[in-house]
């Protein structure tokens, strides 16, 4: 691992200068790229692998975004003063609610000017609700993925003929005597530096989960997980913001998951638990209330003999997440999902006790016919009964990125600890402050990627007008 630091260089020491400078080609880089480029401004783009992908590409590449076109085209009401209400709630207030509130009333544009302005193609994913959302509020691709919710970024970015500088690590900040930033260094694989100067810097390299020492100092709960993640998430920008003098917050928090098949490594839809699913643990039993807290739930199936449960559900959730999700129907291809006409049968094939499963089963069955609320606090009275032929997939508890970061003011700027911004450094995505709180019950779905793009936007619009501000054009 290269070394991290800040080192004093004025601005007229470099050869080459670029207005503004993002330092990351996930979905944060690249729509603050988008949103620069939009407002006028020339755009060089660092990342410091071969292909951007990052978090983002391992993911469903899902967008919560409140009072959206697409929402209200499906009859949806809902605002960004709503979901910031969501927000507060679900992180027990412990927060920052004006934070909240600016990211949640620019989710809703953000996503329409994605979609209507660089062509991106994103549905509303009407059958998720829960976990902390009063209404359906993910935009993803048709397919699921955020590899192909990357590859419609990289298109727009393409289209609008911004470059993007691959096996680029960022490793060095530059700043002049009055704390602004004048430049970065990147090292290349080979070991050799280029040194760029900048006006502006975006900062949107992700957060640290793979940084096993970032991990185990600020979320020790968690550390000893298995890390499903990008390995490039190092913390590089959070560490190189702290050095300029950023506050970090929230450094505890964290999105898991609960999901995650073994031993294949594939993300099993939630929407399998959401229309009456249920987890099972190798004592052939439910645990807890799978409609609550969506992170936590990595660490109460740890917690579970054998660190590992079965998601159960029945045939029509089955077959709704094999149309949609292209994750799921690779882990039906490569035999991760197993199915069976009985619960006994299904009881034998995931090894657990029959007639506790069976059961367990009958239980569940019986709560969602009389739509009652179990003693886990779950309503199922809009559940479909586990009845017919059911499936299971054999998951665990894993970490997926971390939340905590660089404090940033309403223009996306980075924050020192007097209060005062950094006027030229700007931080979005996992290099930023997230909306989680300070542990990992305060995640709700699709929450990561809103943060990205919308700061993005904003860093990206905000260092344009400086630039735009400073040259007087």
């Amino acid at each position: 691992m290269s070394e991290i630091k800040v080192v004093e260089r004025d601005a007229s020491d470099f050869e080459f200068s670029i207005p503004v400078l993002i330092a990351g080609a996930g979905a944060c880089g690249l729509t603050a790229a988008l949103a620069a480029h939009d407002a006028g401004a020339d755009v060089l783009v660092l990342e410091r692998d071969a292909k951007p992908f990052g978090s983002t590409g391992m993911s469903y590449g899902a967008i919560c975004a409140a009072g959206t076109r697409k929402q209200q085209e499906a009859g949806i009401q809902d605002t960004g003063e709503a979901l910031a209400e969501d927000i507060i709630a679900a992180t027990k207030g412990q927060t920052d609610p004006d934070y909240a509130a600016r990211v949640a009333r620019q989710s809703g544009p953000t996503v329409d000017w994605l979609i209507e302005q660089h062509g991106l193609s994103l549905e509303l994913e009407v059958g998720w609700t829960g976990f902390g959302h009063r209404v359906p509020r993910l935009h993803a691709p048709a397919n699921r993925t955020g590899e192909e919710l990357m590859s419609m970024l990289q298109n727009a970015v393409s289209a609008a003929a911004i470059d993007i500088l691959t096996e680029a690590r960022l490793t060095t900040l530059y700043k002049g005597g009055d704390g602004r930033v004048t430049g970065v260094g990147v090292t290349r694989p080979d070991g050799s530096t280029e040194e760029i100067a900048c006006d502006n810097l975006i900062l949107a390299t992700c957060g640290f989960g793979a940084n096993h020492e970032m991990v185990a100092r600020f979320a020790p709960d968690i550390a000893n997980a298995d890390y499903y993640g990008h390995e490039s998430n190092e913390g590089d920008g959070i560490l190189l913001g702290q050095q300029m003098g950023g506050v970090l917050a929230d450094m505890g928090a964290y999105q898991a998951l609960g999901a995650l098949a073994t031993p294949y490594n594939l993300v099993i839809p939630h929407v399998i638990l959401i229309g009456g699913g249920v987890q099972i643990n190798a004592l052939g039993k439910r645990f807890e209330n799978e409609l609550h807290n969506i992170s936590g739930q990595a660490l109460t199936i740890l917690e579970q003999p054998g660190g590992y449960c079965w998601m159960v559900t029945n045939e029509a959730l089955h077959e709704d997440a094999l149309g949609r999700f292209d994750e799921y129907r690779q882990a039906v291809a490569m035999g991760a999902v197993r199915s069976a006409e009985t619960p006994r049968d299904l009881a034998a094939l995931m090894k657990v006790p029959p007639e506790t499963f069976e059961a367990e089963i009958a239980g569940v069955v019986e709560l969602a016919r009389t739509g009652k609320t179990d003693e886990f606090g779950r309503d199922f009275s809009n559940a479909l009964p586990l009845e017919g032929r059911l499936y299971a997939t054999k998951v665990r508890g894993a970490l997926f990125h971390t939340q905590g970061g660089l404090v940033v003011n309403e223009r996306a700027q980075v924050v020192r600890q007097d209060g005062t911004a950094i006027p030229n450094l700007y931080a979005g995505g996992g290099a930023a402050r997230g909306l989680a709180g300070p542990g990992n019950w305060g995640y709700l779905p699709g929450a990561g990627l809103m943060m990205a793009v919308t700061l993005g936007r904003i860093a990206g619009e905000e260092a344009a007008k400086s630039v735009t501000q400073t040259t007087g054009s």
